[in-house]
């Protein structure tokens, strides 16, 4: 099929060279013309494992090009994805504006009918407002799908490619089709395309990731009470994850979640659901407790080394997550901004997340390109995000490095009996 996909940021660059890998003929569109220079030249802007293969190989097979001219692409595009930014407002809502200013663009080139899928995560009704403003602008024939995205950043290839399943919004007949025979090679293995209203896919991707964040807050909070009552809550979530009924995911305590997505897209569903009438006061009370989770690890700095002024803290980790050099509303933010406002210098060492974090610090913190170099004569290390490189150091190296050896553990690395005999002060969250 002839494609385009509007928007280069993670999801649309993923889903376009993804399309592209079947053999489709893609045109990614941005306005950011600085970007689509770079990845003409095969520079993909992000780290996503497998991205950068992808698209220059179909780069190379000419099925992937770049372009800023959306009107140009859509007249000779079957289906054009629209997967730009909806950034949330101050009051928590999705801000469409995008959507909609790309739809009205698209609207006004078209030659022919045309199926067009919102892949942004957007409010319940967005495909109505989109199906509204094409119609005043275009007598074209067209359809509007919604095609909620749930890729995982650091494995957002892999489940493009190889998906749990497929959500397609579609109130007509033709548009499904299609939609179904564009995702036939992804679901070959027998997941499941799922086909509905587009009032009830646009909620089932908030409904996802509310249920993930809400799985994530409950367990920090079984781990703060943990450490009241001297529990270890790896033992408690191994007989949680053992019951069919609940599973293993999304069970690890930790500082709190971030990214683009369970951030945004609870906020979104809260404002949603009161726009509706209705509090969600479950959905209220994972964002309280995310919040505070995030301060959670320097609280217990605080609580062990007294006064922080004048103190030099290591930190490993700043992407919210591993496999990502995303920063976007990451644990390490809160906790870094912590420390800076005690008075203490922050020296901290991400493997993927250095750019993102001078753009976020600038010079207020050192950033070091090895993993050692943020031990140097510091009073505590804070591990921020389980990177894999993390979990089997060198600990007499570390021990010899550090001013104290004292460890703020935010991703329960390491086990506490062998951290004591390594002769480090081990602290971590809910053990």
């Amino acid at each position: 099929m002839r494609l385009t996909v509007v928007g280069t940021g993670y999801v649309g660059l993923v889903v376009g060279a993804c399309l592209a890998e079947t053999g489709n003929n893609v045109v990614c569109v941005d306005i950011d013309e600085r970007k689509i220079r770079s990845l003409r030249r095969g520079r993909v802007p992000i780290y996503e494992p497998g991205l950068e293969e992808l698209v220059r190989r179909n780069q190379t097979e000419k099925r992937l090009v770049f372009s800023t001219a959306l009107s140009r692409a859509a007249r000779k595009s079957e289906v054009v994805f629209i997967a730009v930014g909806t950034p949330p407002g101050e009051d928590g809502s999705a801000d469409v504006q995008y959507v909609l200013a790309a739809a009205t663009e698209l609207a006004r080139a078209m030659h022919d009918y045309t199926v067009v899928a919102i892949k942004s995560t957007v409010p319940v009704g967005t495909a109505e407002r989109v199906r509204d403003v094409m119609g005043r602008a275009t007598s074209q024939p067209f359809s509007v799908v919604s095609n909620p995205e749930f890729l995982k950043q650091g494995s957002a290839v892999e489940d493009f490619l190889k998906p749990d399943r497929v959500v397609v919004g579609a109130d007509e007949t033709r548009a499904r089709e299609i939609m179904r025979t564009l995702y036939a090679p992804f679901t070959r293995t027998g997941a499941p395309i799922i086909t509905m209203d587009c009032a009830s896919a646009e909620l089932s991707k908030y409904a996802a990731n509310a249920m993930l964040a809400t799985r994530v807050s409950f367990m920090n909070e079984i781990a703060n009470v943990c450490e009241r009552f001297g529990a270890n809550v790896d033992e408690v979530r191994r007989v949680v994850a053992s019951d069919g009924r609940i599973g293993p995911s999304f069970l690890f305590p930790g500082i709190g979640y971030g990214g683009s997505c369970f951030p945004k897209d609870v906020q979104a569903l809260v404002h949603s659901a009161r726009k509706g009438g209705y509090r969600f006061r479950i959905l209220e009370a994972v964002e309280t407790v995310n919040g505070s989770q995030k301060r959670r690890l320097f609280e217990k700095m605080q609580e062990v080394l007294g006064s922080l002024e004048g103190k030099q803290i290591g930190i490993w980790g700043l992407s919210f997550k591993p496999r990502t050099d995303d920063m976007r509303e990451a644990p390490s933010i809160t906790m870094i901004e912590a420390l800076l406002d005690a008075g203490a210098k922050v020296v901290a060492y991400d493997p993927q997340a250095q750019r993102s974090a001078r753009a976020v610090f600038g010079s207020r913190i050192a950033l070091v390109s090895h993993s050692y170099d943020a031990l140097k004569g510091v009073d505590a290390l804070g591990i921020l995000t389980e990177w894999n490189e993390f979990r089997e150091p060198d600990f007499s190296r570390m021990r010899s490095l550090m001013r104290a050896p004292v460890i703020f553990d935010g991703r329960n690395l390491f086990d506490a009996a062998q951290m004591r005999a390594h002769g480090f002060a081990y602290h971590s969250i809910g053990r």
